[in-house]
């Protein structure tokens, strides 16, 4: 394989060392740490291959693929992520992207995506690495959220910090967490990426 250009967009530093140690002998890497900066910094780099996680800051990384494709960027898009949801994997290709990676599997995995990827083929996952959202998405949805819910679901989806959303909506910073950790309970998950997956799988975020 020729020696690529290569931009990574993910904001765990450590994860993101690791790849560079995996890649950086045989292609030319760039990186960034959220999704704005991504859509920011493609034009100046002309990438061949782009590798994006979903759950980003600022502008997670469904949305920042939509804008580049909106651009006209030609690179190849790899999602590496650590959602194995097949809802996630249909959105993905949606988007544009040619691959799917799950985080756990990186390695070879990768290697070879991004070799696929460049010979015009799509890389997914095993199928039995992927697990069918429909289950968790019928769970979800018999949750009633509110109008205010909504809208702090919504921003917190695009990447926007509490303090934010508090000042978006005109409503306290104590206020817009409660509402945050009220969904949470009441939906049974504990990080905020997952929470920004239900937001997804409820059409939140904007295409």
């Amino acid at each position: 394989m020729n020696r690529l250009k290569i931009l990574l967009a993910d904001d765990h530093k450590m994860f993101s060392e690791g790849l560079r140690s995996l890649l950086e002998d045989d292609h030319e890497l760039f990186s960034v740490e959220d999704g704005q900066a991504l859509v920011d910094i493609v034009d100046r780099i002309d990438p061949d291959i782009i590798i994006v996680d979903i759950s980003m800051p600022v502008l997670n990384g469904f949305d920042a693929v939509r804008k580049l494709k909106k651009k006209g960027c030609a690179a190849k898009i790899i999602f590496l992520t650590m959602h194995a949801d097949a809802d996630l994997v249909a959105e993905a290709l949606r988007c544009g992207a040619s691959g799917y990676v799950l985080k756990q599997s990186v390695g070879e995995e990768l290697i070879t995506a991004i070799s696929q990827v460049m010979e015009g083929k799509v890389y997914l996952p095993p199928r039995d690495k992927v697990v069918d959202g429909s289950v968790e998405k019928h769970r979800s949805h018999s949750l009633k959220l509110t109008p205010r819910q909504t809208e702090v679901l919504r921003l917190i989806a695009q990447g926007h910090t509490m303090k934010e959303i508090a000042a978006l909506l005109g409503i306290s910073t104590r206020t817009a967490e409660s509402h945050k950790y009220e969904m949470m309970e009441a939906l049974g998950i504990g990080t905020t990426a997952e929470l920004v997956q239900y937001a997804m799988k409820l059409g939140l975020i904007s295409t």
